[in-house]
């Protein structure tokens, strides 16, 4: 499967937050994630492991009672049923590969 960034569609959640879908396999799917300065997520948990690797920007992530600042070119990992958030630093672009795959979110 190849995947050409001229025909990946921008989902728009509002407040600055853009999703495309990269691709799903038959276990794993990859999200590219745009995202403005300020922006922070709920705590929330999930079956799925997360792998991510930032490309642009950076955020402020806990992961369980662990709590670090990442920046482009760092990434980081979530296993499965663990607590996370993150907060934006900057306008911040970044991959998420779920494992097995998570449901694709929809603006509210």
């Amino acid at each position: 499967m190849f995947v050409f960034k001229e025909n990946l569609e921008n989902v728009e959640f509002g407040k600055g937050i853009n999703m495309k879908v990269l691709g799903t396999g038959t276990k794993l799917n990859a999200l590219h994630w745009s995202t403005v300065d300020g922006i922070e997520s709920p705590e929330h948990q999930h079956p799925e492991e997360q792998f991510g690797y930032i490309l642009k920007g950076g955020f402020e992530i806990t992961i369980g009672d662990e709590k670090v600042v990442l920046g482009a070119g760092d990434s980081y990992f979530i296993p499965a049923n663990v607590s996370h958030k993150f907060k934006i630093i900057g306008d911040t672009e970044a991959i998420d590969i779920f494992c097995p795959i998570r449901e694709i979110p929809k603006p509210e």
